[in-house]
């Protein structure tokens, strides 16, 4: 069997500074061929920063940026490389032409004369829906139509590379939606390999082969979605991509994978590896718990039922966040129509009940702390 394919771009050893403290510190982080890696963080994480090192729009005061396994080194060779990847900011960087000119640009750029240029990139204008606005000036169109025409310009480069920083973070939730729902099968049909920064969880699990989880300028978690989305590595992590529920408590026992945790005079079974008397944090999403009236008894597959009592309903939108006081507040969301159904307000009593593979140990910041701290040892 022929050995799996490197890394088509990578960074080794990277650091970036700005003034005295890393802006970037990142070992090693490599982007596979065809493959999608969407990167998150906070405000401030390093994100742009990371993408702009990897579209090698930025040089790295330390470290190696790979191609194909290959240095990049010289001036000259980073312009030959550039000339090979595309990239799309959050503000559409458009010219004050028509939308056909725009969307050939990228390829005019590459020598590639004004007919051909324009063969290639009218394809792409229908595929994002704006054909019909070739001939149209781009600065009078709408967000999320200069935004269509600043992806239908980098997809049109036809790029080895595709650097995305934020593409929809300033549009409206709808046109988010719209374009999110044409981005997504675009990147999988045309196999490119591509970056994808973004703050959107929704947008990282539905675009991304991987993510990679990025705070204070180091990658915290790098994975599938349903790695770093279900089974986080930390407390930090944990809380970025929305494990809301986090209850610390003690191992109490173990046997055959699954771990009894003792938290606030309940046992809560999850699925995973810890050894008697450790301290954890069980982490649950709202959506893996369900609520049902006090007495209910009907058949079900889940290990895990607490007693409590509704705090809080807040709507959002179709669904609502229901706060319940089990000894411990725990976070659910159900659909209105479940509100409804059962009568769910401030003081009304139910039960939660969530399965143990729902539920993931999570490593507590001092934990992490003394982990990381052994691994720097000599």
């Amino acid at each position: 069997m022929a050995p799996e394919p490197g890394p088509l771009i990578e960074l080794r050893d990277v650091q970036v500074r700005y003034g005295a403290q890393p802006a970037l510190d990142v070992p090693a982080l490599g982007v596979g061929p065809g493959e999608v890696l969407a990167v998150i963080g906070p405000n401030g994480a390093g994100k742009s920063t990371l993408l702009r090192v990897l579209a090698l729009l930025e040089t790295p005061a330390r470290g190696q940026v790979r191609f194909r396994g290959v240095p990049v080194g010289s001036a000259a060779a980073r312009l030959a490389l550039r000339r090979r990847m595309a990239t799309a900011f959050q503000e559409p960087l458009l010219c004050d032409t028509t939308v056909a000119a725009n969307a050939r640009l990228g390829l005019e750029f590459r020598g590639v004369g004004r007919a051909e240029a324009d063969r290639r990139a009218r394809p792409w204008l229908d595929r994002f829906g704006i054909g019909h606005l070739a001939d149209r000036r781009a600065r009078s169109l709408s967000g999320g139509e200069a935004q269509r025409a600043s992806l239908a310009r980098a997809f049109a480069a036809a790029p080895e590379v595709l650097c995305l920083d934020e593409p929809l973070a300033a549009l409206d939730p709808p046109t988010r939606e719209a374009l999110l729902d044409d981005l997504e099968p675009l990147l999988r049909a045309e196999g490119m390999t591509t970056v994808f920064v973004t703050h959107d969880r929704t947008e990282a699990m539905r675009l991304g082969d991987r993510v990679a989880v990025l705070l204070g300028g180091r990658l915290a978690q790098v994975g599938p979605p349903e790695e770093v989305f279900g089974a986080p590595a930390d407390e930090t992590v944990a809380r970025l991509v929305g494990v809301e529920n986090l209850l610390g408590g003690q191992i109490h026992a173990v046997q055959d994978g699954l771990v009894e945790v003792a938290v606030a005079g309940h046992r809560i079974a999850v699925i995973g590896w810890a050894r008697p008397g450790d301290r954890a944090l069980v982490g649950l999403r709202p959506e893996d718990l369900v609520l049902d009236p006090p007495d209910h008894a009907g058949p079900t597959s889940a290990r895990n039922r607490l007693a409590g009592t509704v705090l809080q309903v807040t709507a959002l939108g179709p669904l609502c966040r229901i706060v319940v006081d089990c000894g411990v507040r725990l976070t659910a969301v159900v659909t209105r129509s479940a509100v409804a159904a059962l009568g769910l307000d401030r003081g009304v009593p139910v039960s939660v009940s969530f399965k143990a593979t729902a539920a993931h140990l999570v490593r507590p910041h001092r934990e992490r702390r003394a982990d990381d701290a052994g691994e720097r040892a000599p």
